[in-house]
C-alpha cells in the first residue's frame, strides 16, 4: 500500500436517512462516503463538518420506490446546526440544495435527521431562492411542530442566508470539488465501488 492509499484508509460508508417530525420516514441515501477528518478544509474541521460524497447512489422514498441519482454530491453536516447543505456537481456548475432540518445524528454506519421542509437553492451564477415554504406551513400544523422547531427553522433559514451572502464555508466550489477527486482516487485506488 503506497503512501496515497494509506491517507484513504478511513474513508467510512455511511446511510443517510431523512425523517418527517412524526418519525415517519421520508428518504434514504444508500451509499455515502464520509471524508476522513485528515482532508477536510481547515475552516471545515473547525465546525467538526461531516462531509459525504456520493455519486448515482440508489435513494429510496418513503413509499419504496427507488431511483438513482443523476449527478454526484458532496453533503456538508454541521454539528448543532438546524440545516444541511448538498452540492450538486451539474454540468452548467456546481448547485447548492440546503435543507433545514434537525443537527445531525451519526449512529454507527448510519447518519439521520428529521427534515422541515424548508429548502434553499444557491446556483451557480450565485442567485439564491427559497423554496416549499407552503409545505413547511401545511406539514408545522400536520406533523405539529412545537414552537422551540418552528425557532430554530426560522432561525436556521436566516443563517443560511447570511453564509450564502457572505459566500461562506461551506459554499466553495475548489472544496467541493477536492473532496469529489479525493473520493474518486479513493474509489479509483480501491479498483471497485466498494471501500473497505
Amino acid at each position: 500500500m503506497n503512501s496515497d492509499s494509506n491517507r484513504f484508509a478511513s474513508f467510512e460508508r455511511c446511510v443517510i436517512k431523512s425523517f418527517k417530525n412524526n418519525g415517519s420516514l421520508h428518504r434514504v441515501w444508500m451509499e455515502n462516503w464520509q471524508l476522513p477528518d485528515s482532508l477536510l478544509h481547515p475552516a471545515h474541521a473547525e465546525e467538526s463538518m461531516m462531509v459525504f460524497v456520493n455519486d448515482h447512489t440508489i435513494i429510496r422514498e418513503a413509499d419504496g420506490k427507488e431511483w438513482i441519482s443523476r449527478v454526484p454530491a458532496v453533503s456538508f453536516f454541521i454539528p448543532g446546526e438546524w440545516f444541511n447543505i448538498v452540492a450538486l456537481l451539474e454540468e452548467k456548475g456546481i448547485r447548492y440544495y440546503c435543507n433545514i432540518a434537525s443537527p445531525p445524528y451519526r449512529y454507527a454506519d448510519v447518519l439521520t435527521y428529521i427534515d422541515y421542509d424548508l429548502d434553499v437553492v444557491l446556483l451557480p451564477e450565485g442567485t439564491y431562492y427559497d423554496l416549499d415554504r407552503d409545505e413547511y406551513e401545511r406539514h408545522k400544523e400536520e406533523y405539529r411542530y412545537n414552537p422551540t422547531v418552528q425557532e430554530h427553522a426560522e432561525t436556521a433559514l436566516g443563517r443560511l442566508h447570511a453564509r450564502i451572502e457572505a459566500k461562506g464555508q461551506p459554499f466553495a466550489n475548489d472544496e467541493v470539488q477536492r473532496y469529489y477527486s479525493e473520493w474518486k482516487a479513493y474509489i479509483n485506488g480501491k479498483g471497485d465501488s466498494e471501500p473497505s
